[in-house]
C-alpha cells in the first residue's frame, strides 16, 4: 500500500492483549507481551496541521455567530479595550443587515455594531477581499450609522461618539504600519491653533476635545504584521492574522477567547456550519480570482481586436491621405504637361524650329512632331 506520509511505529511493550478481541474477555484470556511489537500507526499529517492551525475559529465567523451572545461580550470588550487603551463594557449589540442570522454566508465581509454602557458605539468590520474604494465605503458606512443614531426632531447634542474599527486582509492604500488611527480636528489656517470646545460645551457634552465628538477610525492591516507579539495589541493582531493565542495571553479578552473560540468548543452542528462557511469563502475567492483572470484575458483580447481595428482604420486613413497626395502630384504633373503641349503647339504653328520648342517646353522631338 502506498502512503502519502511515512507511518509512525507504535510500540507495544509489557501490554496484554485479549485472545479474541471480538469476544468479551476476562483477565485469564489476556496474553502477556514479552518483547516489543511494532505496529504501523498511519497518521495523516495534514489533519494534524489543520487541527493545529484551525484550533481557533476565524474572528469574522465569531463576530457573526458567537460574540453577539451577551455571555461572550468579554471577548469583544477585550479587543476594543486593548485597541483603544481604555476599559469599555458593551451593553448590547446593534442589529444590522449584514450581521443578522440568515445574512449571506458567502460574502467575504462581516461587521458587527455594539454600544457600550455610556452610549458610545463601535462598528467592527472584517474584510478579506480587496476593494479600491474601501476608504469611501468606511466614510459612507460611518455617515449612515451617524444618521441612524438620531431621530428627526432630536437634538444634535444627542449624537454619541462612534468608533469605526476596520480589520482588512488586503493591501489597503500605501503605508508601512499595520495599525492606523484617524481623528477629526480643526486648525486655524493663519495661526495654526487648534479649535477647542468652550467650557460650556465641555460640560454639556461631557467631552474635552472637538475630536471627541467626531467619529474615530482604526484600520488594522493584519497581513502587514511580522508575527512577533510583544504587546497586548500585537497578541490580538497575531490572533486576527493566524488564529493563534499564546499559552498565557496578556491581552484582555484572549484568555476567554481560548475557550469561546476554540473549534472543539463548538457543537457538531456549529462545526459543520463553520466548515461550510470556510468552503463558501474559498469558492467566493476562487470565483473572484477566476473572474479577474478572465477579465484580464478578455481585456487583452478586446484590446488586440480594438487595436487591429484601429490599425486598419489608421491604415485606411493613411492610404487615403497618401492617395490624395499622390493624386494631387499626378494632377499637377499632368496639368503641367498639358500646358507644355499647348505652348508647343502654338510655337510650332508660328514656324519655330522643333529643337527650339523642345528646349523651351522640355518636350521630346517625337511629342512635338505629333502635334
Amino acid at each position: 500500500m502506498s502512503l502519502r506520509h511515512p507511518p509512525f511505529l507504535f510500540a507495544l511493550w509489557g501490554w496484554q492483549l485479549p485472545c479474541n478481541i471480538n469476544k468479551t474477555h476476562n483477565p485469564s484470556t489476556l496474553i502477556p507481551i514479552q518483547r516489543p511489537i511494532y505496529l504501523p500507526l498511519i497518521v495523516n499529517l495534514s489533519h494534524i496541521y489543520y487541527y493545529n492551525m484551525a484550533r481557533y475559529i476565524r474572528f469574522d465567523w465569531a463576530m457573526k455567530k458567537l460574540l453577539r451572545d451577551k455571555a461572550n461580550f468579554v471577548v469583544l470588550e477585550g479587543f476594543i479595550s486593548t485597541l483603544l487603551e481604555k476599559d469599555i463594557r458593551i451593553s448590547h449589540i446593534i442589529e444590522s443587515e449584514s450581521n443578522r442570522d440568515g445574512a449571506d454566508d458567502k460574502q467575504d465581509r462581516v461587521d458587527v455594531a455594539a454600544e457600550d454602557e455610556k452610549g458610545v458605539k463601535y462598528i467592527i468590520e472584517v474584510q478579506a477581499e480587496s476593494e479600491v474604494s474601501y476608504f469611501q465605503r468606511i466614510l459612507f458606512g460611518t455617515s449612515e450609522f451617524v444618521r441612524s443614531c438620531i431621530k428627526r426632531g432630536e437634538s444634535y447634542g444627542d449624537i454619541k461618539k462612534i468608533y469605526s474599527i476596520n480589520i482588512v486582509y488586503f493591501n489597503l492604500g500605501k503605508g508601512e504600519d499595520y495599525v492606523y488611527h484617524g481623528t477629526t480636528e480643526f486648525r486655524g489656517i493663519h495661526t495654526g491653533d487648534l479649535l477647542n470646545l468652550s467650557p460650556f460645551q465641555q460640560e454639556k457634552f461631557g467631552v474635552s476635545e472637538v475630536s471627541d465628538i467626531f467619529p474615530e477610525y482604526y484600520i488594522l492591516k493584519v497581513n502587514g504584521f511580522n508575527d512577533v507579539a510583544k504587546t497586548p495589541l500585537q497578541e490580538w493582531i497575531q490572533f486576527l492574522k493566524n488564529e493563534t493565542i499564546p499559552e498565557t495571553p496578556t491581552a484582555k479578552g484572549l484568555k476567554e477567547a481560548k475557550k469561546v473560540m476554540a473549534y472543539t468548543h463548538m457543537t457538531r452542528t456549529e462545526r459543520a456550519a463553520y466548515d461550510k462557511h470556510l468552503d463558501n469563502v474559498s469558492v467566493l475567492r476562487d470565483n473572484i480570482i477566476t473572474a479577474r483572470g478572465e477579465g484580464r484575458i478578455e481585456g487583452r483580447l478586446e484590446g488586440m481586436i480594438e487595436g487591429r481595428k484601429e490599425g486598419r482604420e489608421e491604415g485606411r486613413e493613411e492610404g487615403r491621405k497618401e492617395g490624395r497626395k499622390e493624386g494631387r502630384e499626378e494632377g499637377r504633373m499632368e496639368g503641367a504637361k498639358a500646358q507644355a503641349m499647348e505652348t508647343a503647339r502654338r510655337m510650332k504653328a508660328k514656324g519655330m524650329p522643333i529643337e527650339d520648342i523642345a528646349e523651351i517646353t522640355d518636350l521630346s522631338a517625337e511629342e512635338i512632331a505629333k502635334l
